[in-house]
């Protein structure tokens, strides 16, 4: 879940079941792969076809830290217009940058917290990474939409909707091909409802943490 601010081929498998839930209102969505294990950090997002209710606007800005060169969360969905925040709570220097479509920017050598944010004003998928620790890697998926969470380590995640239609997809980094092929669409009237979403997922290389120095001598 994300922090808010306060001062090989991936053949996709879709569609389990729809049930009733708890809490009224609520969409429940469980993420498995085709093992049937939970799927932790899949971004679940929903777009209204009708409503009850006006889509809402991102307001307060979000958190992405750098915490033991790593970034935390792993990844992050946001509104369109949404700012992040991007503090180093490490005692070293790191150099946050993106070189996707849907937002490119960096953060050159720095300590503590930036003093302006970036606003991720483009629908679609983000990777960070830092300049000087290339094992650090976060992704930001923007939605245009006001209705999606992220999955926990058992693979669920909830949404609070308003009565209506919507189409339902989800997106993860293993995940291959496009999200829509997964979509699904689900009517919101009287009471709580479950969705479920099966994926196959791929290898994604990432390059190996180098060993800790200690911080004192070096960027690593």
């Amino acid at each position: 879940m994300m922090s808010i601010w306060k001062p090989g081929s991936g053949l996709l498998l879709a569609a389990l079941v729809l049930t009733r839930a708890a809490d009224a209102g609520e969409l429940v969505i469980r993420v498995q792969d085709s093992d049937g294990e939970p799927v932790q950090h899949a971004v679940v997002y929903l777009r209204a076809l009708t409503s009850d209710a006006p889509p809402t606007r991102p307001s307060e800005p979000v958190i992405i830290d750098q915490i033991d060169k790593e970034y935390v969360p792993f990844v992050t969905a946001v509104q369109v217009g949404t700012s992040v925040i991007f503090p180093n709570r490490d005692q070293i220097r790191h150099h946050v940058y993106s070189f996707s479509e849907a937002k490119s920017f960096e953060i050159p050598l720095y300590e503590g917290t930036p003093a302006d944010p970036i606003v991720f004003d483009v629908p679609g998928l983000v990777t960070l990474g830092c300049n000087i620790h290339d094992w650090m890697k976060a992704y930001v998926f923007v939605v245009d939409s006001p209705y999606f969470s992220v999955t926990d380590a058992d693979g669920e995640a909830g949404v609070d909707l308003p009565s209506g239609d919507y189409a339902a997809e989800v997106w993860h980094p293993e995940l291959d091909g496009d999200p829509a092929a997964l979509r699904q669409r689900i009517s919101m009237s009287e009471g709580p409802s479950s969705l479920g979403f099966a994926i196959e997922r791929k290898h994604v290389w990432n390059p190996r943490r180098a060993p800790s120095r200690g911080d004192t001598g070096g960027y690593r």
